[in-house]
């Protein structure tokens, strides 16, 4: 459903000249789940970028059902893409009520916004808020300002599903929460993939993340991948084996690597 075809991005400015995305071919399937790590500055959000229709690609062709969108800007994708970044801020109208983001990002099919809100669909928001189970369903008029960012990300992960895209794209979006809040975005949100059957990126620094969430896994270095882990292989994988194959392509100068399983730890200590 999703294809890149020798994609490129170059940024220029002045005298110099970066490669971001070099000659890049990925292929996503309906139902695919498709984690992506890296050192900096390997083109991760670059990528996601790419796809959303934030920037444009510098050579290179995207398709999206078969669809070129390759020069498609971000607003023509979004009924297609939704998308949640690692800011929990980013993803809410902060002065707005839950129920008023929630009827914004209903917005997706097509529906215009009223000052109130029916009765009904109050009723649905609600429903859906139950699923979450962290008691959002009794605050609908409560200001987002107020919700921590544990239950921002979760609103921002349920609107970017409340209308199932064709594709979802997961910008490091537990990377700024608690680790008991990351655990529970990560497993709203492969709730909410498996249930609409949702193809889906999301690019992390967490490498046991990487491995327990989804089908496959890429590892990308300066705008390329250099590896990539499917089906048994990956789920037979650890972080141990992660960091060595970036060791062994002498990928040594990142946070990425220091992240070693304990055991590996103390046995170097």
């Amino acid at each position: 459903m999703l294809k890149l075809e020798r994609v490129s991005k170059i940024f220029t400015s002045n005298a110099d000249r970066v490669v971001a995305i070099h000659a890049l071919d990925l292929t996503l399937a309906d139902g695919d789940f498709l984690t992506i790590i890296g050192s900096n500055g390997a083109g991760k959000s670059t990528l996601l970028n790419l796809i959303a229709g934030t920037i444009f690609p510098t050579t290179g062709r995207i398709s999206l059902n078969e669809n070129d969108v390759t020069t498609s800007p971000a607003y023509k994708r979004a009924r297609s893409i939704g998308r949640i970044v690692q800011d929990p801020l980013a993803g809410t109208a902060p002065t707005m009520t839950v129920a008023e983001n929630m009827a914004l990002a209903m917005k997706r099919q097509g529906r215009r916004l009223r000052l109130a809100l029916p009765r009904k669909l109050r009723g649905q928001f609600k429903d859906r808020l139950e699923t979450l189970n962290i008691g959002l369903d009794t605050r609908l008029d409560c200001p987002v300002s107020l919700l921590s960012g544990g239950e921002r990300q979760a609103l921002a992960v349920l609107m970017a599903t409340l209308v199932p895209p064709k594709l979802l794209l997961l910008d490091e979006h537990t990377a700024a929460l608690d680790p008991s809040n990351a655990a529970m975005i990560v497993r709203l949100t492969e709730s909410f993939v498996d249930r609409a059957g949702l193809a889906t990126l999301m690019v992390t620094h967490n490498m046991e993340q990487a491995i327990a969430v989804g089908n496959r896994l890429i590892m990308m270095h300066k705008g390329e991948i250099i590896h990539e882990l499917r089906g048994e292989e990956k789920q037979a994988s650890t972080v141990e084996n992660l960091v060595d194959l970036f060791s062994r392509r002498h990928i040594a100068n990142d946070e990425l690597l220091l992240k070693r399983v304990p055991a590996a730890a103390a046995a170097a200590a």
